[in-house]
């Protein structure tokens, strides 16, 4: 078994990864600056798993303190997932993506590469492929991310390949790298005590639906009615955290065996509206969720679903929960934290 620093290891995707890691048999260590989570979730993680876990408060960009945990702990598999994740805040903030994203990485790297720990999973993103030419998105597909947000993931991925192919001149002991591009994850732990719940307002759609939900907001704000689909609103790939935590974990086996540099999508391959995933939210909360019409964003795409095939090929796995999964526990979690000092 493994041990495994994981950055951003305190987020939404994070402590998601974190339980499926121990069930696994791994042994996990925390690292987060708590930009955008909360220190109070480490105990409702410890509680899921019945463990101490321990955490380092810490940003990624801090190379000394890196080098330390590598150390101190014996790391020898990161999974990367520390980093901005908004796509409308990258439009506002581009410089600090890039410096918080790109250099945290590259002294993530380095950090790494001096402690000789070379074996990385990286958190990348379904929005390095921009505009899709096709349907559904296999990995094959062209890159060329619409904004700040995704394209700081491509160039990560670069630097990644470039990495890998300077073993080609090199005697050091090899990289061994997996970029796991993301579709939209959403859902919560059955336990009801881990979700999304970050600081700020959410970007993402179903905890904006869920707030909604508990009363948290008024209306949902959707944005764009008049795309090319069936019934005006974007279409996505909605993936259950759960699902996408198992993921990384077998992706982590994977990585026993592979050599180099892999590209693999994580999604279900099936797409899926603003308005179905609402429709079916209520159907599962038995709460009405108001919403008004907004202007399209910018850097949104109409439609982006996955091709799984490669996951299921190399890495022997594939989402088994459903769109009313997603929807429930998404609403059970709500109600959990928001709701039950209030008797519902």
């Amino acid at each position: 078994m493994s041990r495994i620093l994981l950055t951003g290891g305190m987020g939404y995707i994070g402590t998601h990864t974190a339980v499926a890691l121990v069930d696994a048999g791994h042994s996990v260590i925390l690292y987060d600056n708590l930009s955008n989570s909360k220190f109070s979730v480490l105990d409702r993680l410890e509680l899921i798993i019945a463990k101490k876990l321990p955490f380092i408060h810490g940003d990624i960009r801090n190379e000394s303190l890196l080098k330390e945990t590598l150390s101190i702990y014996q790391i020898d598999t990161v999974i990367h997932l520390a980093g901005l994740k908004s796509v409308s805040d990258s439009n506002k903030w581009p410089v600090e993506y890039y410096h918080n994203n790109v250099m945290g990485t590259i002294c993530l790297l380095k950090a790494m590469s001096e402690m000789n720990v070379k074996r990385l999973v990286f958190s990348s993103s379904a929005t390095v492929y921009g505009e899709p030419e096709y349907l559904p998105i296999d990995e094959a597909h062209p890159t060329c991310a619409i904004n700040p947000y995704g394209r700081t993931k491509l160039h990560i991925e670069e630097i990644l390949v470039d990495l890998v192919q300077s073993q080609k001149i090199s005697t050091d002991k090899p990289w061994k790298i997996a970029c796991l591009r993301y579709f939209n994850p959403v859902g919560a732990h059955e336990s009801k005590m881990i979700g999304e719940d970050g600081q700020g307002t959410p970007n993402n759609l179903m905890p904006l639906i869920a707030q909604v939900a508990v009363g948290l907001r008024s209306e949902l704000n959707v944005f764009g009615d008049n795309y090319d689909t069936p019934d005006g609103s974007g279409i996505r790939d909605y993936i259950h955290v759960m699902d996408l935590a198992e993921g990384h974990s077998a992706t982590v086996d994977f990585l026993d065996e592979a050599q180099g540099w892999h590209v693999i999508n994580l999604g279900t391959g099936v797409g899926l509206s603003v308005f179905e995933i609402v429709n079916m939210f209520q159907k599962e909360s038995g709460r009405e969720i108001p919403y008004r019409i907004l202007q399209r964003r910018l850097g949104d795409t109409a439609c982006c679903y996955a091709s799984v095939d490669k996951a299921k090929s190399l890495l022997n796995w594939q989402p088994t929960r459903t769109v009313g999964d997603m929807c429930r526990s998404t609403w059970m979690y709500q109600k959990n934290i928001h709701l039950k000092n209030k008797g519902i």
